[in-house]
């Protein structure tokens, strides 16, 4: 262990818990790899988060004190001066001895002995990281394309206020499972055709947890945990496609064992409308045009989803043809530049005509050798050639 743990929170050995948390939480606002330019914020971060574990979940003040001070002092022989092991041992015993003394605390007993069940085989103590949660949220063309700022509400698990998530009051009296003798397992030994089978269980009178308390938490039941609604601002990047999500970190379901929050992961599903299509970064989209314009070619505006934009349509142009208006599409998800806007051209042929364009019309196929019939044969041609 290459640094003391109170050095790196930069608190007293003396400090209590919630001087340690305080200090944690300056620390990590300092070094977080997000905000800290240094070349070692990651693994600085790391520490301060291991110092904030061991010094408030794993073991006491006072058992850090005895194992492991005594190793940044020169002492290799740890606490009791017969080594590292026999540390250990002397740390169960003295447990014992407190209760007798009464010179501790019921929470450094406590913690002492989950520190020493741990040593033994028992349940897990270590802190773990809640269960990441997941929602949806959908947004429209225009958020994707210039990223917003949108709410989503949801109904979560949260830590309970009433006992800060131990499922019970602070002043209920605890004692150790008689079943499980603190463990927080059971064995159990069946008989079998290939013979003995020994299981091991989780004890089903404290639910693992290895001590029993005099009554629950009025709010939670004794679950440490409760439902309520929440409702969070979330970034919506430019350029976001449908079914790519977004991570909230920490406002997850929250850890076990004083373990972080998991994070929360938002679906996003992005509503293009009727008028375009979307190939990634690319957008599609169908215009009209008259038949002069695609005989003659012109000018003519198309609505992108910025704005509007005049487009070239060159003499000649076929229905159905396609041009490509670079840049004018999506922007490229946290990188530069914009994918392209695809504008299929169509002919619309007029239902009726005036008796100007009619006489035109007919000049015209007369001029080109057609065959007009006046009863609509041409013009039923020429529909059916778009």
């Amino acid at each position: 262990m290459s640094e003391d743990f109170y050095d790196v929170l930069g608190v007293s050995r003396d400090a209590s818990e919630e001087e340690i948390k305080k200090a944690y939480r300056k620390k990590a606002a300092e070094h977080h790899p997000d905000v800290s330019d240094d070349d070692d914020a990651e693994e600085r971060f790391k520490k301060i988060q291991k110092a904030k574990e061991v010094l408030t979940t794993r073991i006491s003040a006072a058992q850090y004190d005895q194992l492991v001070i005594p190793l940044h002092r020169g002492d290799k022989r740890g606490g009791d001066g017969r080594g590292g092991s026999g540390g250990a041992r002397s740390l169960r015993g003295s447990a014992a001895r407190a209760g007798a003394g009464g010179f501790e605390t019921s929470s450094t007993v406590l913690r002492r002995r989950r520190w020493s069940r741990a040593f033994r085989g028992g349940r897990d103590d270590r802190p773990r990281q809640g269960r990441d949660l997941r929602t949806g949220l959908t947004i429209d063309l225009e958020d994707a394309f210039e990223g917003a700022t949108k709410e989503v509400t949801l109904t979560r698990p949260t830590a309970c206020d009433t006992c800060d998530g131990a499922g019970h009051p602070p002043d209920a009296d605890v004692q150790t499972c008689p079943q499980c003798n603190g463990r927080g397992q059971v064995q159990q030994v069946q008989q079998t055709p290939l013979g003995r089978v020994q299981q091991t269980s989780t004890c089903p009178r404290c639910e693992g947890e290895g001590e029993l308390y005099s009554e629950d938490c009025s709010d939670c039941g004794g679950d440490g945990v409760v439902r309520e609604e929440a409702t969070l601002s979330v970034e919506i990047p430019p350029g976001i496609r449908s079914g790519q999500s977004l991570r909230m970190e920490r406002e997850g379901a929250p850890g076990e064992n004083g373990g972080p929050n998991g994070d929360l992961l938002i679906e996003v599903d992005v509503d293009i409308g009727d008028r375009y299509e979307r190939d990634g970064d690319d957008l599609r989209v169908s215009e009209a045009i008259s038949f002069p314009q695609a005989v003659f070619g012109d000018t003519v505006e198309v609505e992108t989803v910025d704005g509007t934009v005049e487009m070239d349509v060159p003499a000649g142009t076929q229905s159905g043809e396609t041009f490509r208006l670079e840049g004018k599409g999506m922007p490229r998800l946290r990188r530069r530049g914009r994918g392209d806007l695809y504008v299929q051209v169509g002919v619309v042929i007029p239902d009726s005509l005036n008796e100007e364009q009619r006489e035109a019309l007919e000049a015209f196929a007369e001029a080109g050798g057609e065959d007009i019939d006046v009863g609509g044969g041409f013009f039923e041609r020429l529909k059916s050639s778009f």
